[in-house]
């Protein structure tokens, strides 16, 4: 059986470090995802504006976003093990002053900066990294699919746990008890440690080095700035749908069910992502995502929304949503290897990120200032189409100057 190549006292299997990360995975994006079930409660009670509430998620977005160059940089350097630790202690710290409703005023820092900071060092990102120093290139793919679906189980799980809690315990003890499990889930990341820095045959580039280089390259540069429509779609379908749904006359348990069935379909969709990502460019699959994405939204927003048609959106969009991320992390992968895709798919997660950061902001603003949010459905439309056209240029190559240079 497979083991680390990372140098450690003590080997841990393959599968076993598949199955810790999948958990750490699930965990932190699906108490991540059931954010958008607070807007309501926490708005009301608090009496903050949707706006307010949106800036706050959307700097959680950017802060996620920032961060996780740097972290993914340092679970390469210094092992991934620590730096989850670090983001689950920090993760749970955010929601616990979430909870504390004298911290209303500062949710930019409690619920934007913090949780932001603490999602970006222990989620899915981090994990996919240390898969792929351990798993051979024809098979990244697959596991990456495999941690995406893990995280999205975790999308689907947590929906109506979440909305149960909201509607037994209220949104205080809610937080409290999200934070908590976070720091259950601690003793799991014993699985993942190892760091990319002890591969052989590797360079030692400083951040700025291995970025330049990489930066240098036309397709990674692409895939980057299609990366960002990705973003713009998944958080503010996340962080909105549900008062959506309510403003089109639905119960709220229409939108915590419909971002359940996103994270039930998506679970099919990374896998198949990941799967095809092996057999098919992935380039010409990630602009049928983003063309179908497209499609969807436009389909949705057409015709009138009923519960029927919101399940049914949510199906379609969670074959599409995350199934993005195995075949980017796989070309990220591809070009460059994997001592540094920790760091080099974190800078490609920024510009998902900065997209985050505009989809929960524009969301709220428009609403605030029009009552709607069918100006923001029509942009992620028109998103959508540019970033698939902007992946059909793409190579599915090594960058042999990379390659040759980290090699030397």
């Amino acid at each position: 059986m497979s083991t680390f190549s990372a140098s450690r006292s003590v080997a841990v299997p393959l599968l076993g470090l598949i199955a810790a990360g999948c958990l750490v995975a699930a965990v932190t994006n699906g108490i991540r995802t059931s954010l958008g079930l607070f807007t309501l409660p926490m708005t009301g009670e608090l009496g903050i504006s949707r706006e307010a509430w949106g800036m706050a998620m959307a700097i959680q977005n950017l802060a996620w976003g920032i961060a996780q160059p740097f972290a993914g940089g340092f679970a390469d350097r210094y092992g991934t093990a620590k730096v989850v630790v670090a983001g689950l202690v920090i993760y749970a710290l955010g929601m616990f002053l979430m909870s504390i409703p004298e911290a209303g005023p500062i949710l930019n820092l409690t619920a934007g900066v913090i949780v932001g900071v603490g999602i970006a060092t222990s989620s899915f990102s981090i994990v996919m990294a240390a898969f792929g120093r351990n798993v051979p290139q024809e098979k990244r793919s697959l596991i990456f699919g495999i941690a995406t679906a893990a995280s999205s189980f975790g999308q689907f799980a947590f929906a109506p746990i979440g909305q149960g809690f909201i509607s037994a315990f209220g949104w205080q003890t809610t937080l409290i008890y999200f934070a908590a499990i976070l720091a259950l889930i601690i003793p799991l990341t014993y699985a993942l440690r190892g760091k990319a820095a002890s591969m052989a045959g590797q360079a030692d580039l400083r951040f700025m080095q291995a970025l330049s280089r990489a930066w240098g390259y036309g397709s990674y540069r692409l895939l980057v700035i299609g990366f960002f429509v990705c973003g713009f779609h998944i958080a503010f379908i996340n962080v909105h749908m549900p008062a959506y749904l309510v403003q089109c006359g639905l119960p709220p348990e229409a939108g915590s069910w419909s971002i359940a069935i996103i994270g039930l379909f998506n679970i099919a969709g990374s896998l198949l992502s990941g799967y095809l990502g092996g057999r098919l460019p992935k380039q010409m699959l990630l602009a049928t995502i983003y063309f179908s994405r497209a499609v969807a939204i436009g389909l949705f927003v057409l015709f009138p929304v009923t519960e029927v048609s919101a399940y049914m959106f949510a199906a379609v969009i969670g074959l599409l949503w995350l199934s993005t991320v195995p075949l980017t992390a796989g070309l990220v992968s591809l070009f460059f290897g994997a001592r540094y895709m920790g760091m080099l798919y974190g800078v490609a997660f920024l510009s998902h990120q900065v997209g985050s950061f505009l989809g929960v902001w524009l969301g709220g603003f428009a609403y605030d200032h029009t009552g709607s949010y069918s100006i923001v459905w029509y942009l992620g439309i028109l998103l959508g189409l540019g970033s698939a056209a902007i992946h059909l240029p793409i190579r599915e190559r090594t960058d042999q100057s990379f390659a040759v240079s980290a090699a030397a």
